[in-house]
């Protein structure tokens, strides 16, 4: 899309800027209206940050993911370059919004809550699913048996989700009174639900539009380097793929709300592998790169358990030194990743 740009990198960078700027205001209608609609419907916020939002600002992993399964299915992509570049993509954007993006939101909010019980429902599956990861992506391939394992497991975790939520939900968290009144910004009947649905929708799109825009630009931007397919996607693509979850917790944060910042930045890490990793599995079958399973998983495992212990020993509380020491764990992990495992 940006070919004709490639010798112009301030076009390439006011580009990238103007897909950013939009991409900020659309994620801060979707985050109210869907905050809004949690309400009316009487789900969580954390509930819709882990399944309708997480899967929404996934959508430029996914995109990838099945882009370049029907390209290598087709013959028209390379098997192992494409593979590379999408699971280090894919990888890389989940270490980045474990780390990175999670600090970042501590930071701007003056510090986060986790209940244990999320600690339980949401972060140990994360951790479970990246295990699956290394399991299956040992053998140096990603099966179509591979596939449909994470993607079935997924279906699996969603049903878990909304069965529970059923059963734990309060009309107290949303600010209903005992007197019936409807809290601000949460639809009054139908009709408004239906009109903010679809305007969160819209704005989800646009988000979503506009970080793949940013993920073009990106790759026209690298496209020319020597660097391994998988580094690439570490570094650069997962980067720009985890801009939706960042400006989406952002707009979180901003209306007050912890549940969708939350939500979104777990659910990511789960919707991620499974649907865009198991998916694209299905389609095509992945080779999987050696440093993706001996140092990006392992590390993003590890990282993901460290986390839960400290949330899990400080009773869920997450404060700035928190915070730098995730923007530690990232540039450790990185600097390693360039050094020892630039080669695929």
């Amino acid at each position: 899309m940006f070919d004709f740009l490639a010798d112009s990198l301030g076009l390439l960078i006011l580009f990238g800027t103007i897909s950013i700027a939009t991409l900020v205001l659309s994620s801060n209608v979707a985050v109210k209206k869907l905050t809004g609609l949690a309400g009316y419907f009487r789900l969580s916020t954390t509930f819709m940050g882990v399944t309708v939002v997480s899967i929404a600002t996934s959508i430029p992993e996914i995109a990838a993911h099945y882009t370049a399964s029907f390209g290598i299915l087709s013959g028209a992509l390379d098997f192992e370059v494409s593979s590379a570049v999408v699971l280090g993509a894919n990888i890389g954007s989940d270490v980045v919004q474990q780390t990175l993006i999670m600090a970042i939101v501590v930071l701007m909010a003056g510090g986060l809550h986790f209940k244990r019980y999320f600690l339980w429902k949401s972060m140990i599956p994360m951790i479970v699913t990246t295990i699956m990861c290394i399991i299956l992506g040992v053998d140096g391939i990603y099966s179509r048996v591979d596939g449909l394992i994470l993607f079935g497991t997924f279906i699996a975790y969603m049903y878990y989700l909304y069965a529970d939520e059923r059963k734990h939900y309060k009309e107290e968290d949303h600010g209903f009174t005992e007197e019936g009144e409807t809290p601000e910004g949460v639809p009054q009947n139908s009709k408004e639900a239906w009109r903010d649905a679809l305007i969160a929708i819209f704005a989800l799109l646009i988000t979503v539009g506009s970080a793949m825009i940013a993920l073009q630009a990106t790759e026209v931007v690298v496209a020319r380097t020597g660097i391994g397919g998988s580094l690439i996607g570490v570094m650069t693509l997962g980067v720009a793929s985890a801009l939706p979850e960042l400006i989406t917790a952002i707009s979180g944060v901003h209306h007050g709300d912890s549940g969708i910042p939350l939500g979104t930045l777990v659910g990511s890490n789960i919707t991620n592998p499974l649907v865009a990793i198991g998916g694209g599995a299905i389609i095509s079958r992945y080779w999987v790169p050696g440093p993706l399973v001996f140092w990006d998983l392992p590390w993003e495992t590890v990282t993901g358990a460290i986390l839960w212990m400290i949330l899990w020993f400080s009773k869920g509380k997450l404060g700035k030194w928190g915070a730098y020491y995730l923007i530690a764990l990232y540039f450790i992990y990185i600097t390693f990743r360039m050094v020892f495992f630039s080669v695929d």
